[in-house]
């Protein structure tokens, strides 16, 4: 009876590590898009509203999904109080921002990069220097998203496979 507790144990884990890791694949095109829909926005709100930083982060950051909302949050709270308080640029809180909440995120170096890159000319350039910047990091993005979709169609369901397989051979062993 215990033996076989063990193995439905086994079973279950390994399967739900190939879907966990199956679940990144299929989450790291989705948080690109989200990025992409939060760039478009910031460049509307800088651009035609002109809304000051801090405003236009904290209203993108309020219709994101988790974990991106909380990274731009993050950022527009850090620029409205800790700035004025602690004399840091724009470019260090977001750099902060960007690597405290990245971990949480699905996505990879080449979209964490894109975003630092963006992050050091928001705030310390003029408003048409700061839309050309956000539309570049818009397409270095959207190249990252259809690398991102490939990916996911590759190694999605191979994830979820080898989690199964992977834990069958761990029971055939130990039987």
């Amino acid at each position: 009876m215990i033996k076989f507790a063990g193995v439905l144990l086994v079973l279950f884990a390994g399967t739900m590590i190939g879907f966990l890791q199956g679940a990144r694949f299929a989450a790291r095109p989705r948080q690109i898009r989200e990025l992409l829909h939060a760039l478009q926005r910031l460049e509307t709100e800088i651009g035609y509203g002109q809304t000051r930083l801090p405003e236009a982060l904290a209203r993108i950051g309020g219709i994101l999904p988790h974990p991106l909302s909380e990274l731009f949050l993050n950022i527009s709270r850090s620029l409205s109080r800790d700035s004025a308080e602690s004399g840091e640029t724009v470019r260090e809180i977001w750099e902060r921002a960007v690597r405290d909440h990245w971990p949480s995120t699905a996505m990879r170096k080449a979209e964490k990069e894109a975003l630092l890159r963006l992050g050091s000319t928001l705030g310390g350039s003029g408003r048409e220097d700061q839309l050309k910047h956000i539309r570049l990091a818009s397409i270095q993005l959207q190249a990252e998203e259809a690398s991102a979709r490939d990916d996911q169609q590759r190694y999605e369901k191979l994830s979820r496979s080898l989690g199964v397989l992977g834990a069958t051979l761990v029971v055939i062993l130990m039987i």
